[in-house]
């Protein structure tokens, strides 16, 4: 992360000693060969980042709940060294995220100091194969009998999947369990040694992580596993979201500024025609370009996270705007960086190569591109909305 990005008025030295302590530690600790076992590969990093101390800050305790401005700096700076160790950090966050934010006192004292630790693996399971982005169109089910709750159905695109020790499940309420209405949901913990839970398919991605599609045949569940209130899963789950979709806007800034930094330096070493490709205005063009939009980026995702942070509540359409333009941004920036290394770039091996395979899934998952302009343009229609009645009633 640049120095000059802690002169902005949205951080406190605190955030400046975490930016200065996980660069360093992730640039000597952090050592990713992607030929090797990414389950493996995961594995250590998470233990690694718990061990480390940084896993804190995805974690809530009781006496410091999630801080997403330091949420946002862990993600862009591990981005920006390893992918992996974003993914590994990240996970451990949005997977237990649904308890930090709406546990009780007890669930959170169960299962968070672990995942905190690096000792055990946390994982969100949202995404079915017809409830992408449309998260309200899930069919997986949960029903009452007696106290416990009994899930059936699928989940995929579920990241930790495989190797997770224990997923936060959203489900729609069957009736008649649905005592909020039609429509409702509820937030499930699952482990894996549960009955009736199994892993049915391990996926493989451009850039390999773990993921994988998980299944539910009448896997019995008791009370302790609910998170939130039954019947509003879905708040559990767009409060989640809310709080760390900003920071996958972080992540597109470590990859947009590691493929930058590549950009110069190879610009100011490659000769040609004479000169130095960095000489050439067309690539100073391309140069200034990108930098303004790293910049840009980092301006909205640390509002955002700032305004979480200071002013509460949600921050739907701040995180939105994030997302959206960090993730974009990093997608055209990488692709300019791949474009400047030439037949270098798309050499298997490369660290542009890998970025330009990193980078793709940041607009798609956690609430694809589209999505999150459908986000924005709501926002601006109620806020005109709402102006024009208070008009009205001027």
């Amino acid at each position: 992360m640049h120095d000059a990005t802690f002169a902005w008025p949205f951080f406190e030295p605190r955030h400046r000693t975490l930016a200065a302590e996980l660069r360093a530690w992730a640039r000597r600790e952090v050592r990713v060969d992607h030929r090797d076992d990414v389950d493996a590969t995961c594995r250590r990093l998470v233990r690694a980042l718990g061990d480390g101390g940084w896993l804190r800050h995805a974690v809530a305790r009781a006496d410091a709940p999630l801080d997403v401005r330091s949420l946002c700096i862990a993600r862009e700076t591990l981005a920006r060294v390893s992918g992996l160790a974003d993914f590994a950090f990240a996970m451990q966050g949005l997977g237990s995220g649904p308890i930090s934010l709406y546990g009780t006192a007890e669930q959170r004292a169960r299962w968070l100091p672990s995942v905190a630790a690096g000792r055990a693996i946390a994982a969100f399971a949202i995404s079915e194969a017809d409830a992408g982005s449309d998260v309200a169109a899930m069919r997986t089910t949960a029903r009452r009998d007696g106290d416990a709750w009994i899930v059936d159905g699928e989940k995929t695109w579920i990241s930790n999947g495989g190797i997770a020790d224990r997923y936060v499940v959203f489900c729609r309420c069957a009736e008649p369990a649905a005592s909020a209405g039609k429509g409702a949901f509820v937030a499930l913990v699952v482990e894996p040694g549960d009955a009736g839970f199994s892993v049915t398919e391990r996926i493989t991605t451009i850039a390999p992580h773990p993921l994988a599609t998980i299944r539910f045949d009448g896997c019995r569940l008791g009370p302790d596993r609910v998170i939130g209130e039954p019947g509003k899963g879905l708040r559990v789950a767009l409060g989640t979201l809310d709080v760390f979709r900003a920071t996958v806007g972080a992540a597109a800034l470590g990859f947009a500024r590691r493929a930058l930094d590549a950009a110069v330096a190879h610009a100011t070493e490659r000769r040609l025609f004479g000169g130095t490709l960095a000489e050439l205005q067309l690539t100073q063009s391309k140069l200034a370009r990108m930098a303004t939009e790293i910049d840009a980026s980092a301006l909205l995702v640390y509002r955002a996270a700032w305004t979480a942070d200071v002013l509460g509540g949600r921050v739907t359409r701040e995180a939105a705007m994030a997302k959206l333009h960090a993730t974009e941004t990093a997608q055209r920036v990488v692709d300019d960086a791949v474009q400047l290394f030439g037949g270098l770039g798309v050499t298997v091996g490369s660290v542009v190569e890998r970025l330009y395979r990193e980078v793709r899934a940041l607009r798609i998952y956690e609430g694809a591109s589209e999505v999150q302009q459908l986000i924005v343009a709501r926002a601006a229609l109620a806020a005109a909305a709402t102006e024009r009645e208070g008009a009205t009633h001027a």
